[in-house]
C-alpha cells in the first residue's frame, strides 16, 4: 500500500518511489512554488489547489507565490481570495501586463524559502516525483528537468534523436518545432550542453537572488540557468514529462511571444553570451552536468534515489 502522504502522479494514482515504512518522510527543508498568469481564471482555482495538495503532502515548510501579469478577467480576485483562505499562498498584481521574465523575476525576488521551482498554471510539466527531485538538492546545486527521449539505439544519431525530441516536446508540431529550434539556438549561442533549457528546475533561492537576471521574455527560464551555471553549481537532469494544456490557451509559442525571447536571448548574447560561450567550452572538459540517463556517472546514494526514473526513457 502506498504511503498516506504520497505524492500523486499526474494521473492521480500514488507515487510509490518511496513506499516502504523506513522511507523518507517530507522533504525537511523550506520550499518556494512560483507562478504567474496572465488571464487565467479557467484554470487558477484548479491550479492553486493541486499545487497545495502537492506541497502539503511533500513538504514541511512551503510557500506558494502567485503573479497576477495584469489580468483583465477575475484572476486576480481568485488568487486574492484563495490567499485569505491559505495564508501560505501570497499574491503578487503587477501593474500591466509585464511579461513572463518580468513576473519571474518579481516571483524570484519575492521567495522566502530555502529553494524554489516553478510551474505553469495549465500544470504542463509532470512533477508528481516532486520528493525524488527535492531529495536530489542535498547531493547537487540545482536540479534541471528535461523532457525525456526514449533510449534507443537510432536516438543517439543526431537528426534522429531531433525527431523523438520533437514527439516528446509540445502538445502540438508546430509548437513542438518552435521549442526545439530555441532549444538549439541556445545550444548554438550559449554552448552550455543542457538537454532541455525550458522546464521546471529546482534552485537554492539564494543562489539565483544573487545574480542578474536581465530578460523580460520567456527566456528567463534559459537565462536563470546559464546564470547559475556560471556560477560554478552543479546540476543533476531528471525526466519531467511534458503534459497537454487541458484548456484555456497557451501563449509562449505566440509569435510577439517568440520575438521577445528572441530579442532578449541576442541581447544577452552580445552582453555576455559570446564570454559565456567560450567559459562552457573550457569547462566541458570537467563535469558540471550529470543525468539521470546516464547513472554511470552518479554515485551510489544518489542512483538509489534516480533508479526509479529510468522508467521514463522507455
Amino acid at each position: 500500500m502506498a504511503r498516506k502522504d504520497a505524492p500523486l502522479r499526474a494521473d492521480g494514482s500514488a507515487n510509490t518511489l518511496f513506499p516502504h515504512p523506513g522511507a523518507p518522510g517530507k522533504f525537511d527543508r523550506s520550499v518556494s512554488l512560483l507562478a504567474w498568469g496572465y488571464n487565467e481564471e479557467l484554470l487558477l482555482e484548479s491550479f492553486l489547489k493541486r499545487a497545495v495538495d502537492l506541497l502539503d503532502r511533500t513538504v514541511v515548510d512551503w510557500e506558494i507565490i502567485f503573479v497576477d501579469d495584469g489580468s483583465t478577467d477575475r484572476t486576480g480576485e481568485i488568487v486574492d481570495a484563495y490567499a485569505r483562505r491559505e495564508p501560505r499562498v501570497r499574491a503578487l498584481h503587477n501593474d500591466r501586463n509585464r511579461n513572463v521574465g518580468f513576473s519571474a523575476k518579481r516571483a524570484i525576488g519575492a521567495a522566502q524559502k530555502e529553494y524554489f521551482f516553478w510551474q505553469t498554471v495549465d500544470w504542463s510539466y509532470d512533477v508528481s516525483n516532486l520528493r525524488v527531485f527535492l531529495e536530489l538538492l542535498k547531493h547537487y546545486d540545482v536540479v534541471q528537468g528535461i523532457r525525456p527521449t526514449p533510449i534507443r539505439l537510432l536516438s543517439y544519431i543526431p537528426v534522429i534523436r531531433s525527431i523523438y525530441r520533437v514527439k516528446a516536446r509540445s502538445d502540438n508540431l508546430c509548437k513542438a518545432v518552435v521549442s526545439l529550434s530555441n532549444y538549439y539556438l541556445l545550444r548554438i549561442l550559449f554552448g552550455a550542453h543542457f538537454q532541455d533549457f525550458q522546464n521546471v528546475t529546482f534552485y537554492p533561492t539564494k543562489l539565483l537572488q544573487s545574480v542578474e537576471l536581465q530578460g523580460n521574455s520567456s527566456f528567463v527560464n534559459p537565462e536563470c540557468l546559464l546564470r547559475a551555471y556560471e556560477t560554478g553549481a552543479r546540476f543533476i537532469e531528471v525526466p519531467i514529462q511534458f503534459l497537454p494544456r487541458p484548456t484555456g490557451e497557451a501563449k509562449g509559442t505566440k509569435l510577439k511571444s517568440v520575438l521577445k525571447s528572441m530579442r532578449d536571448i541576442g541581447i544577452a548574447w552580445l552582453k555576455w553570451g559570446h564570454g559565456f560561450r567560450e567559459q562552457a567550452r573550457t569547462r566541458a572538459a570537467g563535469r558540471q552536468i550529470y543525468r539521470v540517463s546516464e547513472p554511470f556517472h552518479l554515485d551510489d546514494d544518489v542512483l538509489k534515489l534516480v533508479l526509479p526514473l529510468l522508467k521514463e526513457f522507455r
